[in-house]
């Protein structure tokens, strides 16, 4: 947990982006870290936790993270929690909470109140479009003998 917080800090005093650190373990050995990389990249997705998890398969050569802990510096944001979930990761480890990340501009819980919310009710529309021909793509998964359960 200080390594994640010490990635955190660091990433601000550098300049490099936001209060976000996260370092991912397995069988007592860092595999991975991860810091806030959204403005300096430009990808809203690039949160100190999915760095991680995409630096820790890179480096597993796999997509799943089974036995391996996350510790990171805040609890993780809804699009972080449900990607930590999808590694099927072992552990998550946070310092600051939700409350806290809120008090200095990190206020995800609109995204909490958008998900509880029917589809048609949400903040951006969300439409369902090609239903028919959207299946095709699920029919060839069902029948590919590359296909990888997950």
């Amino acid at each position: 947990m200080q390594q994640a917080i010490a990635l955190a800090t660091e990433n601000v005093t550098s300049g490099r982006g936001g209060p976000f650190g996260a370092v991912i373990v397995k069988d007592g050995k860092v595999i991975a870290t991860g810091t806030n990389q959204v403005t300096a990249s430009n990808d809203p997705t690039a949160h100190a936790e999915v760095t991680a998890i995409r630096n820790a398969c890179a480096a597993l050569g796999t997509f799943q993270l089974d036995g391996c802990e996350v510790y990171t510096s805040c609890e993780p944001c809804p699009m972080c929690l449900a990607a930590l979930y999808w590694s099927r990761c072992t552990a998550i480890f946070y310092g600051n909470n939700a409350a806290d990340a809120a008090k200095v501009g990190f206020d995800d819980s609109f995204l909490y109140e958008e998900v509880k919310k029917p589809l048609e009710e949400r903040t951006i529309p969300i439409v369902r479009l090609l239903p028919d021909e959207a299946w095709a793509s699920f029919a060839a998964w069902e029948k590919s003998p590359f296909k990888v359960d997950y």
